[in-house]
């Protein structure tokens, strides 16, 4: 547990969250519990409402001085905290933040629909200021006479906001592998090169390192001169219009030549990072929070059912292999060509070891093995001691043990 807070420029509302990341477990998403301490010494007859959007920023709150606005709200919810009409119930979340903000604070509680889009954002050039153009969620407490007025003009020292991040692991089950092929044949030539890629798993973590496969059969009278691996990103801008463009990730050469009639079989391994592309303007990333690094962004899961326009941006990615082949005999470069395949790639997060949900609650598995040098892994689970690590507030844990046997090292 660590608490954020924001302040506003009044002094008279402070805004407690939990966390910044809420996590899309596909049928449902983690509620948003929060607080708001509150000085009302200055309200007036003005109420205060908790503000929860998920909004769509194509361009930079500087422009809005020219009567243009450059965010589009995908979703908004509202709650009105003082004078408290409807109280949420009591989460842990909650009574660890009470007992932090003390008296006076006030507890609010939000639901975030599976069908809205994870957090992305679009990595600004180097001289582009202000917030990234992206999808993102911001809480927001303020001061007003309405919850929604377009007429009531809200002073910025009546607000404080603070932006959480909606994310997704990637799922517990991987898939096969995908696999493409290709025969190709040439001008000035009777026989074809073929070329096979393929990859153990379809998904990968940000930042594992990617093994493909390659074979490559070179029937041709051509050479094989070197071998090409490029990974692009596809981000499909699908709100206000039908952006869609392609950018390289990752690109290296490999200097392996395959002769005539020659064969060749080896794994390659390429690792696509942010770091590689930090200068790259407009590719699409991880939501980021303030002050705080990232990386590429995840791949879209698309869920059955749901309207690819509420989805903001979608994020795919694939792996292209190309061999570059050099031409031979008297037309030379002429008879050059390429034979290229690819593969689809998911990129996403693995979910943090350990942890599962039961009842809506975190809970941590920890086994510890003990006396391994007992033998036989067979006889491994007589050496295990399992502790169900409860989190409950104020920091403290509850820990259920299994002390039937001798415990000699946790």
């Amino acid at each position: 547990f660590a608490d954020h807070t924001k302040t506003s420029g009044n002094g008279g509302l402070t805004l407690y969250l939990g966390k910044r990341d809420y996590v899309d477990h596909v049928s449902s998403v983690d509620k948003v519990d929060g607080v708001v301490k509150l000085d009302p010494a200055d309200f007036g007859d003005r109420k205060v409402f908790v503000q929860l959007a998920c909004a769509f920023r194509y361009g930079s709150d500087d422009l809005d001085v020219m009567g243009l606005c450059f965010r589009k709200d995908i979703w908004t919810q509202f709650v009105q905290i003082h004078p408290p009409v409807d109280k949420p119930a009591l989460s842990a979340m909650h009574e660890t933040l009470l007992k932090k903000a003390g008296d006076g604070a006030q507890p609010f509680s939000f639901e975030i629909p599976n069908n809205l889009p994870c957090s992305v954002s679009l990595q600004p050039g180097p001289d582009d200021k202000g917030k990234a153009c992206g999808v993102d969620f911001e809480v927001k407490t303020y001061l007003a006479m309405e919850k929604c007025n377009p007429d009531e003009k809200i002073e910025k020292k009546d607000t404080a906001r603070l932006i959480i991040r909606k994310i997704q692991y990637a799922p517990s089950q991987v898939g096969a592998g995908p696999k493409a092929e290709i025969c190709k044949s040439f001008m000035m030539s009777d026989k074809p090169v073929h070329l096979e890629a393929s990859m153990e798993k379809d998904l990968y973590f940000h930042g594992e390192d990617i093994p493909i496969k390659i074979k490559i059969k070179n029937e041709s009278n051509k050479t094989v001169k070197k071998i090409k691996v490029t990974v692009d990103q596809t981000t499909d801008i699908v709100l206000y219009s039908a952006d869609k463009y392609t950018k390289a990730v990752f690109t290296q050469e490999f200097g392996d030549t395959v002769e005539p009639n020659g064969s060749f079989e080896n794994t390659l391994t390429i690792k696509p990072l942010l770091a590689d592309n930090k200068e790259k303007r407009g590719l699409a990333l991880d939501g980021r929070l303030k002050d705080e690094d990232t990386n590429l962004a995840s791949t879209t899961m698309l869920r059955e059912g749901i309207e690819k326009d509420v989805l903001g941006i979608l994020v795919s990615y694939k792996i292209k292999i190309n061999l570059m082949v050099a031409g031979g005999g008297l037309l030379g470069g002429l008879t050059a060509s390429d034979v290229t395949v690819e593969l689809p790639l998911m990129l996403m997060h693995p979910k943090p070891e350990g942890i599962f949900f039961l009842n809506g609650r975190f809970f941590c598995l920890v086994v510890a093995v003990t006396s391994a040098s007992d033998g036989l892994y067979s006889q491994l689970t007589n050496d295990v001691t399992l502790l169900l690590c409860h989190s409950l507030p104020l920091y403290s844990s509850t820990i259920l043990t299994d002390q039937s046997k001798d415990c000699t090292s946790v």
